[in-house]
């Protein structure tokens, strides 16, 4: 028993001594000195592709996942109705069209007919001054004088009329090819199809999102520096970012913005401790060019805030 009880401290010694080394081994190391480190989530600018007319999906080229290029097809909504207003349009505008023609043919016949009654009744005038015609004959000439001048009075009406008409029917058969042009709806940008929220055969209306890209070569994430820390850090500065999707590669990364304003670090932050700190959010600007980063993912950043410290082989997250 004096044997047992003189083995028992020992014992408790020995696997104290041994939880404390591999405590010790197994503790993560302390983050350099230079390099500061954040987590977040990473980002990325939606943009949502909406109808701007309505008509029901005919040709569909979404597929989430798929990379599309900048004014690439992505739907094809049914146009019959907008095909048929052209056609009316066109033959409107073609039927206004040969009115304007044919009156500016009459208008050149009745403006040489005006030049002529003009002379004519200048040259009676004379003859009337000189006795040589009756006051008869001078005032029919006058009559044809002011017949060409008010025929000519209202085919200018009429024409000016005719051509104010030309110029709304043109406007409107712009209008409804601006339409026609709206049933097929491109790509805005280079991007990635992150949504596709209409199938073929439904209605697309106005306002309605029908998809959603997402540019995945320019990627940012958010992290947060406590405020002690926020002097080191300058624009431009290089950071690298890791995900656990791909735990041993590391994406470059750069500040690309510092918030101007402290505040109490967000719930999403891992460590409940670090929420009660002020902190300043920085925005990092990830390098993607492969696409293997998705929004959404949580990821780990570091930042190095002095220029003339080498990356080590090996990023941790500091305890």
């Amino acid at each position: 028993m004096k044997k047992q009880w003189l083995w028992t401290p020992a014992v408790l010694i020995a696997v104290a001594a041994i939880s404390y080394g591999l405590f010790i081994i197994l503790q993560p190391p302390l983050l350099p000195q230079g390099f500061l480190y954040g987590n977040g989530h990473v980002e990325g600018t939606e943009v949502g592709i909406s109808a701007e007319v309505s008509g029901r999906v005919l040709e569909s080229q979404l597929v989430e996942g798929r990379p599309v290029a900048t004014g690439e097809l992505l739907l094809r909504l049914d146009d019959a109705d907008l095909q048929t207003r052209l056609a009316q349009g066109q033959a409107e505008q073609s039927a206004i069209q040969n009115q304007v023609a044919s009156l500016e043919v009459q208008l050149r016949t009745w403006r040489h007919h005006l030049r002529t009654a003009d002379s004519d009744l200048k040259r009676h005038r004379e003859l009337k001054r000189s006795g040589t015609i009756p006051t008869q004959r001078l005032d029919q000439v006058k009559n044809a004088f002011e017949e060409a001048q008010g025929q000519v009075q209202v085919l200018e009406n009429q024409y000016q009329q005719t051509k104010n008409r030309l110029e709304v029917a043109r406007r409107q058969l712009e209008l409804v090819q601006l339409q026609l042009n709206k049933t097929r709806i491109h790509a805005p940008l280079a991007g990635t199809v992150l949504v596709k929220a209409v199938e073929v055969g439904e209605l697309a209306v106005p306002g309605k999102v029908v998809a959603v890209l997402v540019d995945l070569s320019r990627l940012e994430m958010k992290v947060y520096i406590p405020e002690r820390d926020i002097g080191k850090v300058k624009l431009g500065a290089p950071a690298r970012v890791r995900v656990d999707a791909f735990p041993q590669r590391y994406f470059d990364a750069r500040v690309a913005k510092i918030d101007q304003r402290a505040q109490f670090t967000p719930r999403d932050i891992h460590m409940p401790e670090e929420r009660v700190r002020m902190v300043f959010g920085i925005t990092l600007a990830v390098a993607n060019k492969e696409g293997y980063l998705k929004p959404g993912m949580p990821a780990d950043a570091w930042l190095k805030v002095q220029d003339d410290l080498p990356w080590p082989d090996q990023l941790v997250v500091p305890r």
